[in-house]
């Protein structure tokens, strides 16, 4: 399928029209015909709460596929040769989605990579060895470009190539301070995709519905350093929503950042500690080309029962959730003893290493360290490394 100029047009006024989703933009076009017809049948639906439904201009459409074009993004329609088809086959498949960079890199096999935010520099460390090695394996590397695990994971496949998904509008990098990261993304040959308006600063609710494409764009999402009710188990969820495959890294119990990843082991996730067991599990997908994958997790996690993540909620501009606390971008006023504490964990990690990640020198690295040492805040181990006291 390949959209005029006209039809594309009328797919953005339609999926543009305030109430309209994923999948009522499908049960309007299936009903109708066409999102020609769907738009001229508008006013003679209604919406939630008796209100009509009124789309956006012809002008307001305009401008907006003029925007995204000026930024070097394109609008791909759901069936069309360059929208990716693991994404296509997910059930929430958004009907248009903003690209920047090449088109062939969206049509490789994939692996979704997202963690914490606030992330040790033991997770750290790990994302990249990871990341990196899933890359030499000949797999594109998605996340949503957040701090911490997701920057890690980006910028470690930037040669073999990595996928970002924003939560925003193209123009609308979040967070800010990750905008070089974009542009390094697009130099490196990766691509760049979003669903919402150009110009739409994201919302608490439009991470959810970020994370729902981030596990459509693989073969299987692995979970690294998640706590609790955290946004990465929520792409943990879609994933097996999606029938894709899901890998969780664990972690040491006394670490809260553990948590929601050591339980999504327990309830079934495929245990992670190297990339071959992330390739020989996707390994038969691969064979058969196949989008689906088998039911990793055979019992719900009971912390994402009451995750905001159903369609329902997904197709409408309700309520709108505040921006959740692991989102917020706040300047880093910690100091270096704070900073440094916030990436120890129970795990042991080398201290050239935990300077690389804190981006302080070895020499303040090591004395603070003398002090926590003498706090009886860390334990060392050998060959220098160092561990945080549970």
């Amino acid at each position: 399928m390949q959209l005029t100029d006209a039809q594309r047009l009328d797919w953005l006024r339609l999926i543009r029209t305030e109430g309209i989703g994923p999948r009522s933009f499908r049960t309007l076009i299936n009903r109708f015909g066409g999102a020609g017809a769907a738009l001229e049948a508008l006013p003679g639906l209604t919406g939630r709460g008796g209100q009509r439904i009124v789309p956006p201009g012809r002008a307001e459409a305009e401008a907006e596929i003029a925007a995204a074009g000026r930024l070097g993004a394109r609008l791909v329609a759901l069936g069309e040769a360059d929208y990716p088809k693991l994404l296509q086959a997910a059930d929430s498949a958004p009907p248009l989605i903003a690209i920047r960079g090449p088109a062939a890199i969206l049509h490789r096999p994939a692996i979704a990579i997202v963690g914490s935010r606030n992330a040790s520099a033991a997770g750290l460390a790990f994302t990249e060895r990871l990341a990196r090695g899933l890359g030499e394996a000949g797999l594109v590397v998605v996340s949503g470009l957040a701090r911490g695990i997701d920057a890690r994971a980006h910028k470690a496949a930037l040669v073999p190539g990595t996928v970002a998904v924003l939560a925003g509008g193209q123009d609308r990098i979040y967070p800010t301070n990750h905008a070089a990261l974009v542009d390094a993304i697009l130099e490196a040959g990766g691509a760049i995709l979003a669903e919402m308006p150009m110009g739409w600063v994201p919302r608490g609710r439009d991470f959810p519905r970020r994370n729902r494409i981030i596990s459509g764009l693989a073969y299987g999402t692995i979970v690294m350093e998640a706590a609790r009710r955290s946004g990465s188990l929520i792409t943990a969820r879609f994933a097996l929503e999606q029938g894709r495959e899901v890998f969780a890294v664990p972690g040491s119990p006394l670490d809260p950042r553990a948590e929601g990843t050591n339980d999504l082991i327990r309830q079934g996730a495929t245990l992670v500690s190297e990339v071959a067991h992330v390739t020989e599990a996707i390994a038969p997908l691969l064979e058969d080309g196949g989008a689906g994958g088998r039911d990793a997790l055979a019992v719900d996690h009971p912390d994402l029962a009451d995750a905001p993540i159903f369609w329902d909620e997904l197709d409408v501009d309700g309520i709108v959730l505040p921006m959740p606390a692991e989102e917020i971008e706040a300047p880093d006023a910690r100091d270096d003893r704070t900073r440094l504490i916030g990436f120890l964990s129970p795990t042991p990690i080398g201290t050239d290493e935990l300077a690389r990640t804190a981006g302080l020198s070895v020499r303040v690295v090591q004395t603070t360290l003398l002090e926590l040492e003498l706090d009886g805040r860390i334990e060392r181990h050998g060959s220098g490394a160092v561990s945080l006291v549970g």
